[in-house]
């Protein structure tokens, strides 16, 4: 292992133990509770079937992603748990990187293309975690789907995690990129039912297979994502 795969073992191995320890999970619940008091209303948040996210064993939370509300709305929709990927470059010490670690971020090298980000998620899913993966990668814009990537498929093909499509409707237009300030909007969560990736021949599970989940995937990412939408403009 060369010295800074190892430095940033470390570094995840460090933002694991601040966010299971008192002050992390004490920080976290603030937080938590804080964007509930505050967010929640201004946003008019309103969430369906929240219940699909306290399934046990590791899960992926898989969401639309159109705007950096997306996650802090959507990780207090249960009091599990999530943990999200985060550039290396936000650990670099500090309170900044203490906040990032309580919160359930973890640290991974993006100049690595996504092998150094599958292999942390990989390890925190073989420990029972629920982490977040945003099938269409980075933020996308409008009301279809984009292309869905294979990250959620192989990882779910690796560990056994559940697959759990979300629809996020309204965060678009209230913080758009390059947005300073959040414009009130009205905010609608709807959570799929969790998807299981397993081999119908038994044994690992082949890149045939992986693709055509990754296409259902997109499919039921479509559907309640339209149905959040639906909601979103119709309060």
């Amino acid at each position: 292992m060369s010295s800074s795969s190892s430095d940033l073992g470390q570094r995840q191995m460090k933002a694991l133990r601040v966010s299971s320890s008192i002050g992390g999970r004490l920080f976290r619940k603030v937080v938590w509770y804080s964007i509930r008091i505050f967010l929640y209303p201004y946003f008019r948040v309103r969430g369906r079937n929240a219940h699909f996210l306290d399934i046990s064993g590791p899960v992926i939370l898989a969401p639309v992603h159109r705007s950096n509300l997306d996650a802090p709305l959507l990780v207090v929709q249960t009091p599990r748990m999530i943990h999200a990927l985060a550039k290396e470059s936000l650990f670099s010490g500090g309170l900044f990187s203490w906040i990032i670690a309580a919160l359930g971020g973890v640290p991974v090298n993006r100049g690595a293309a996504d092998r150094d980000a599958l292999k942390a998620a990989q390890s925190l899913l073989e420990q029972g975690a629920s982490i977040i993966v945003f099938p269409e990668g980075t933020r996308q814009t409008g009301s279809t789907v984009g292309e869905a990537y294979d990250g959620a498929a192989f990882l779910a093909a690796r560990t056994g995690a559940k697959v759990i499509p979300i629809g996020i409707g309204g965060t678009e237009p209230a913080l758009p990129p390059g947005s300073k300030f959040p414009k009130r909007t009205r905010v609608r969560i709807v959570v799929g039912q969790p998807m299981e990736l397993i081999n119908p021949n038994g044994g690992r599970v082949p890149t045939s297979v992986r693709k055509q989940f990754t296409q259902d995937l997109r499919i039921k990412l479509q559907e309640v994502f339209d149905k959040a939408l639906d909601e979103s403009n119709q309060g």
